[in-house]
């Protein structure tokens, strides 16, 4: 049996700032062992770090930096920017690994730690898992708390020229003329907040921001990825004036949208109008498209009306773009709207350039963004979460199990329902899909009612 990862999740390691995993020492110890990971490779190793706008977030990366320096490692800071920012930049630059202080969607208290290797790639599990074990030695060896040194330099404000090369990387990357679209884009006063304004400038893109006034504690607050009904809402009081809206979440590595109308449109959408075209230009491999087991049966049979086939990946980039390396496929991606592009230099998923690809779209085919999904029909579907104590395997809780049966039996393939624990929170998410609401919720609330029952909080 393989061994199990105990601090890194589906997306880094994440937790309350101020606690471990995330207090003065510990990561203190992940900067050293990342540091010392990377020296068995080069020698003279360098890091690009990067943070979102918590304000948690300056003491994690200087202390970060502090691991880092102490085993002689290389350390630049690119300040507030996004994640594909540090992962393009980790790669464009030849970096030997890039490092995000993050925690994504998560509220304000909470914080977080990505690694890409020099590729621009998401750390594999083994190099996470041997990264823990020297954390885990450290920790249980009783020598006590980390050196409390000084960074010569501050992690803020970063390096301007950095965040720049990432902006005009992915302003350069789009051939089609933007200028005059009227756009809504809210930055969840998150990392969009440091390149959106800028790139949208750049490319002359009529834009009015919302939550782009970051204090540290107002991150993804009722804003952002999590309510894309609050840019929804906009667009839908102010009718006509607007051709689309975008939303960020904290770290903008995925983008949700809603159409001219103030309809949200989700991930599942766009994989769809983002597969149609690159099949038009011959850039869609082997007409395959790789979602998760999360994206609406809807999704599905609209692609295999335009003749796409489409593999369903466990839920996490990371793992969708394992399969799309291993299928050699060029689009993916989640309902939540991380999508991977990789018909380009892109290596994860990006909001800011998701959303720069969907406006081409718009303007390619010349159709508004509610005409290229039109014949996308949802089925109902429903999304529980249900706070545990723990994380037991569900096919060992007898009445969780029954429960899932039941209700995959009296579906009998006319719907779908995905079980699964979350990767980063303490919660498990009950997914139902089916041809009626009622039949749904029903569904969904026998099965939720079992796991509260047996494991709740």
């Amino acid at each position: 049996m393989s061994e199990t990862r105990q601090l890194f999740g589906t997306d880094g390691i994440r937790g309350v700032a101020g606690e471990f995993p995330l207090t003065q020492d510990s990561v203190y110890w992940i900067g050293q062992a990342l540091g010392h990971d990377l020296l068995r490779v080069n020698t003279r190793a360098r890091v690009v770090i990067g943070q979102d706008t918590r304000v948690s977030g300056q003491w994690i990366a200087d202390r970060f930096i502090e691991g880092l320096k102490s085993v002689g490692v290389e350390a630049r800071s690119a300040g507030v920017i996004t994640t594909p920012g540090v992962a393009f930049l980790a790669h464009s630059q030849k970096f030997d690994a890039g490092v995000v202080i993050s925690a994504s969607h998560n509220p304000w208290t909470d914080n977080g730690i990505k690694v890409f290797s020099g590729t621009g790639y998401k750390l594999p599990d083994a190099r996470e898992l041997a990264i823990e074990k020297e954390i885990f030695a450290r920790l249980q060896s009783g020598a006590g708390g980390a050196p409390q040194t000084q960074t010569e330099t501050s992690s803020l404000p970063g390096e301007q020229a950095l965040r720049h090369a990432y902006v005009d990387w992915l302003a350069k990357g789009i051939a089609t003329e933007l200028s005059g679209l009227r756009v809504v884009a809210d930055c969840a006063n998150g990392a969009a907040t440091a390149e959106a304004p800028e790139l949208f400038k750049a490319l002359d893109i009529q834009t009015t921001f919302l939550h782009c006034a970051p204090d540290g504690k107002n991150i993804n607050e009722d804003c952002g990825a999590l309510h894309p009904e609050t840019v929804a809402k906009f667009v839908k009081d102010h009718p006509g004036e607007f051709d689309l809206g975008v939303t960020f979440d904290g770290d903008a590595d995925r983008a949700l949208f809603c159409d001219g109308h103030g309809e949200v449109v989700n991930g599942d959408a766009v994989l769809l109008l983002a597969a149609r075209e690159m099949q038009s230009r011959g850039t869609l491999a082997a007409d395959t498209v790789v979602a998760t087991t999360m994206s609406n049966m809807g999704l599905e049979l609209a692609l295999k009306s335009s003749g796409i086939k489409m593999l369903r990946a466990n839920v996490g980039d990371k793992y969708v773009l394992e399969e799309m390396q291993r299928v050699g496929a060029t689009l993916g991606g989640e309902q939540s709207g991380h999508i991977l592009f990789r018909d380009g230099e892109a290596t994860t998923g990006d909001g800011l350039l998701t959303a720069l690809r969907v406006l081409e779209i718009m303007v390619r085919t010349g159709k508004p963004l509610a005409e290229l999904i039109r014949d996308l029909k949802v089925f109902p579907q429903t999304i529980r979460n249900v706070r545990v104590r723990q994380k037991t395997p569900l096919s060992d809780i007898p009445e969780v199990a029954s429960a899932i049966a039941s209700s995959e039996r009296e579906l009998a393939g006319n719907g779908r329902v995905v079980v699964r624990y979350s990767g980063t929170e303490a919660l498990a998410r009950v997914m139902i899909e089916a041809e009626s609401k009622g039949q749904m919720d029903r569904l969904a609330e026998s099965i939720v009612r079992s796991i509260q029952s047996a494991i709740g909080v």
